[in-house]
């Protein structure tokens, strides 16, 4: 062991590291335990207040992740939206691209207009029959001149393409005709193409979209009753005009101010329906097969009814619904007959129009057939054939049914016939927005200009005038399902005077 002496020279033994280890233990412990005590007691008071304001901070992590979700979800139903909008700059009916028309969108989408005309010219050299094309067209050299107004439409691309055609015909011969003969006070139309597929979700975000875009100044749509009921308060309180050419539900008379139809509504239809069927045809118990999910049907269906009664007649008790789960086709002629009807009358949404057809092939004749204007269809001709020969609809127009009438003979020369009532209905509400807006380019103004008592143009089907609830004052026409040439099926809808 070491010594080391104080001054008085006494030695004191210095510990070595084991002496030390034996003779001072429990006081070095101590001394450590209580260190660390007293960094725990600090760290618990330091960190105990930061985890309390974490947790109710404000923007604490929850509530951020919530507005990042947020706002991801508006980002994406925007280009969700903007995936169905279409100037020019993107193909929406695939089943009529080309390559020359690809070609015209991508030029289009770059500004090239010059390349966009040639290209979309092109195209339909070789498909004159695609709406889409020619619309683009005309945007196209709308575009070149730099001297624009715009209008939308919407049709259901994913809900019927035929449909879809039939209205976009009418569209497009209507800015064709007036692009020709100088535009709107020196301006040329343009037509901007959305797809709602006849969703009333869908028809809802793509109004939204042309509400929020002050360059559209009226909207030509929508198809479905269902879709345009859902989107005409949102046109209405942004002050955006919508006139629908094909819409009929009651519900849509009078929702706003905004709010048009060119589209004679339910209750004229169905009236001319039941004057021939109870009257001219003798009709007096009548089965009823319906879409009590789709507003346009059942409109129809109540309207009729309330026809029927009024003129002495009878509806069975049959329950035929092509929207219920365990909808069976088989067996509605045969129930109908057991409850003494005397004929069978459909009426469907577009997009139970299948289900009426096989409705009709197991009828096989039993009962006539009787159909309201969704009827109108080139898939019931196709389709249906001889089971729907002799079959009465109410419609808004027929070609035929105004002598020499000039939309028709213009619409023969361009599109090789004379279209269908949709067609007719969708020219009627593009002239009207037009002449509308030539007073005016303004939503608001055009929205007092169609509301005028004074307001009268000449259209496709006669006189376009609207009364104060939006709905136009005029009715319906009959056609019946002929063997015929015109439409290549083997039967046509022919005009029909009991």
């Amino acid at each position: 062991m070491t010594k080391l002496s104080n001054k008085n020279n006494q030695t004191t033994p210095l510990p070595d590291s084991n002496t030390l280890g034996n003779s001072q233990p429990m006081s070095r412990k101590k001394l450590n335990k209580l260190i660390a005590i007293y960094f725990l007691i600090v760290g618990l008071i330091g960190i105990g207040p930061l985890i309390y304001w974490l947790s109710n901070r404000s923007d604490r992590p929850e509530r951020s992740n919530a507005s990042f979700t947020s706002l991801f979800s508006l980002n994406h139903n925007y280009k969700f939206t903007q995936r169905r909008i279409s100037l020019a700059n993107k193909v929406l009916i695939r089943a009529d691209n080309s390559p020359d028309k690809q070609a015209g969108v991508v030029a289009f989408a770059q500004g090239d207009f010059a390349t966009a005309i040639d290209k979309f010219s092109a195209s339909l050299q070789m498909n004159r029959n695609d709406p889409e094309g020619w619309i683009y067209l005309s945007n196209a050299k709308a575009a070149q001149t730099g001297n624009v107004i715009k209008i939308a439409t919407i049709v259901p691309i994913g809900g019927n393409l035929n449909v879809s055609r039939e209205i976009l015909r009418g569209v497009a011969q209507a800015q064709y005709e007036v692009n020709n003969t100088g535009g709107i006070g020196g301006k040329l139309l343009q037509v901007e193409i959305a797809n709602d597929d006849n969703n009333p979700e869908v028809a809802t975000q793509i109004a939204t979209a042309l509400v929020k875009d002050a360059s559209i100044v009226a909207a030509i749509g929508h198809n479905s009753s269902d879709a345009s009921i859902a989107a005409a308060p949102i046109y209405q309180q942004g002050g955006l005009v919508m006139i629908s050419p094909t819409s009929v539900a009651r519900n849509l008379s009078g929702i706003g101010s905004y709010v048009f139809r060119t589209t004679p509504s339910a209750r004229f239809l169905a009236s001319t329906l039941a004057s021939y069927a109870v009257i001219d045809a003798r009709k007096t118990n009548i089965a009823i097969c319906s879409d009590t999910k789709a507003e346009a049907s059942k409109s129809f269906k109540e309207e009729f009814i309330a026809a029927v009664f009024e003129k002495g007649g009878k509806i069975t008790n049959t329950n035929c619904d092509f929207a219920a789960a365990n909808f069976d086709p088989q067996e509605i002629a045969s129930q109908a007959i057991s409850d003494g009807a005397d004929s069978l009358f459909l009426a469907p949404s577009v997009d139970k129009l299948n289900q009426a057809v096989d409705v009709a092939r197991a009828n096989k004749g039993r009962l006539p057939l009787l159909g309201s204007h969704t009827m109108y269809a080139f898939d019931t001709l196709q389709q249906g054939q001889a089971d729907f020969n002799s079959m009465v609809l109410a419609v808004a127009w027929h070609p035929a049914a105004i002598p020499g009438n000039q939309f028709a003979l213009k619409a023969k020369k361009f599109w090789g016939g004379a279209g269908s009532w949709r067609t007719a209905m969708a020219y009627d509400a593009t002239v009207a927005a037009i002449a509308g807006l030539k007073s005016s380019n303004s939503r608001e103004q055009l929205q007092k200009a169609l509301s005028n008592s004074g307001f009268s143009i000449n259209g496709a089907t006669g006189r376009v005038k609207f009364l104060p609830t939006g709905d136009r004052n005029t009715t319906g026409t009959l056609v019946k399902i002929r063997p015929g040439k015109i439409s290549g099926t083997g039967y046509d809808f022919a005009p029909f005077k009991p």
